[in-house]
């Protein structure tokens, strides 16, 4: 993903905040998230964004998504490994908003994504704008998203024997948190993760997923 070369004096202030979840190849919980290698030493899976507020200067990005399919080898957190990668931007953004989106997910407009895309670094298989449906229960209990034909990735909040009815199952300062420092993780598992797309394909059901919030502002 790639956006128009700008230095940090034209890049405008900017702040997105919202929902991010994946749901990915590995065991519960995925490790990850701990910076510990991938449960069958690689991992690939979907990733999903959505913007519950956030502008880039004057462009409201209020309520659009954007997804990613991933695959990487070894603990992501401590080496350069094979990292591969494809992006889907929400079809609804006009080209202001399209713009800002590949600015801020690509790293160019810095923060969190920047050092997310420093440290690995992925090969990017392809980028497209698509139907992107993104839904978060409020009260965490499940979440879903979807681009007809070509991902669904669909998870419901973990849950067990000695976990009180409504009680989520969560995790503060994570060693390896997906959106930065300082963020609430949410566990689940996977009851749809499929995707057919740029060459990712996978189908599978029953492995790990976290819903993470992210609250990210830049250039800095």
């Amino acid at each position: 993903m790639t956006g128009t070369a700008e230095t940090s004096t034209t890049i405008p202030r900017w702040h997105v905040a919202g929902d991010w979840f994946d749901t990915c190849k590995c065991d519960i919980p995925c490790p990850c998230s701990f910076a510990q290698p991938p449960t069958y030493g690689d991992c690939d899976g979907v990733l999903a964004w959505h913007i519950r507020e956030g502008g880039y200067g004057d462009v409201q990005l209020d309520g659009l998504n954007v997804l990613m399919l991933g695959s990487f080898v070894g603990n992501v957190w401590a080496e350069h490994s094979d990292a591969y990668g494809a992006v889907f931007i929400d079809e609804r953004a006009d080209d202001a908003q399209r713009e800002a989106l590949q600015m801020i997910f690509g790293g160019q407009a810095g923060s969190w994504p920047a050092e997310m895309v420093s440290m690995f670094g992925p090969e990017m298989r392809g980028m497209d704008f698509a139907p992107i449906e993104i839904k978060v229960d409020q009260d965490l209990a499940s979440w879903s998203a979807s681009i007809p034909g070509r991902v669904e990735a669909r998870a419901e909040a973990l849950t067990g024997p000695t976990t009180p009815d409504g009680a989520r199952v969560q995790t503060t300062n994570l060693p390896g948190c997906e959106t930065g420092p300082g963020q609430l993780a949410t566990w689940g598992r996977a009851t749809a993760d499929r995707a057919d797309a740029f060459g990712f394909q996978w189908s599978r059901e029953g492995q790990s997923s976290k819903h993470i919030t992210f609250d990210w502002a830049g250039p800095e």
